[in-house]
């Protein structure tokens, strides 16, 4: 398909109730929807890698959630996992978009799911990378991680944070030996303590209260599940549970980590397209 519309490129402010939120955009406005949602510390530059790929035949749109990237940072609340969901689809809604495939990253999976389950209008079709779906399948945040959690100590830790401290706590994303970009590392020292430990909970509160193999049953939409057999955070191996979602498509990825957009650009848009494509060809 040769899409002739003018790109759908740049960064705008979306103003939402509770926070203004971030949005990047890029590829043809008039090409299907892609959705991409960042894991907790992150932001919308994790995508990069995969983005020239992408934004060839889809209308790409990244949203820093809230606490994060260049969104809002409230003190308050608003970082419940459905909450999330629901400002994303009313930052969709304000682009104009009616349906989208949308794609999550570790926490950032937990955020779609609950898009789709709060408006299954909207999303089409998912895809899930590094998720965990069930919170005994947690492995680590790593030494610093952990601290960062501890009352007081992880306060009087996170003031102090330098660049070598976050690089070693963001060393658990990826597999053994990866060189963590400066970029990320900003990123992560750019967020508040308290959205940081408020995305956290919300997370587990999130995987408490259902699976997410049991929430995505429900939802009911096309499942595409890309887990990196490295990862140092959730077992590799838990990647089975997805297995009874009804038509799930589960892929492992050797070599790679927790974060396989970054550590494998090429082969995790391959898998993305050609999911997306079969979804669009079944419909």
């Amino acid at each position: 398909m040769n899409w002739q519309s003018a790109p759908a490129t740049g960064n705008s402010i979306v103003h939402l109730d509770g926070g203004d939120i971030n949005v990047r955009q890029d590829g043809p406005r008039d090409a299907p929807a892609l959705v991409l949602v960042h894991g907790l510390g992150a932001s919308t530059e994790w995508w990069t890698s995969i983005i020239p790929t992408l934004a060839t035949s889809h209308r790409v749109i990244r949203i820093d959630l809230l606490g994060h990237g260049r969104s809002a940072k409230p003190t308050g609340g608003g970082y419940d996992i459905p909450q999330q969901g629901r400002r994303v689809g009313q930052a969709l809604d304000q682009l104009g978009i009616e349906q989208a495939m949308v794609i999550g990253h570790s926490t950032g999976g937990y955020v779609a799911t609950a898009l789709a389950e709060h408006r299954g209008d909207l999303v089409i079709a998912l895809a899930l990378i590094n998720t965990g779906p069930r919170l005994d399948a947690f492995i680590s945040d790593g030494p610093v991680g952990k601290l960062v959690f501890v009352p007081v100590l992880g306060q009087l830790l996170w003031r102090l944070r330098t660049d070598g401290i976050l690089r070693r706590g963001l060393s658990t994303a990826f597999a053994p030996g990866f060189h963590v970009p400066q970029q990320l590392v900003d990123d992560t020292r750019g967020m508040t303590y308290h959205s940081l430990t408020a995305t956290s909970r919300a997370s587990d509160d999130y995987l408490t209260q259902r699976q997410l193999p049991d929430r995505l049953t429900i939802v009911g939409k096309p499942l595409l599940v890309i887990f990196g057999e490295r990862d140092q955070r959730w077992r590799s191996s838990s990647a089975t549970a997805y297995r009874r979602v009804a038509g799930v498509t589960v892929e492992l990825i050797p070599g790679v980590g927790h974060s396989p957009m970054l550590e494998d650009p090429a082969q995790t848009a391959g898998l993305l397209l050609s999911f997306f494509g079969s979804v669009a060809g079944g419909r």
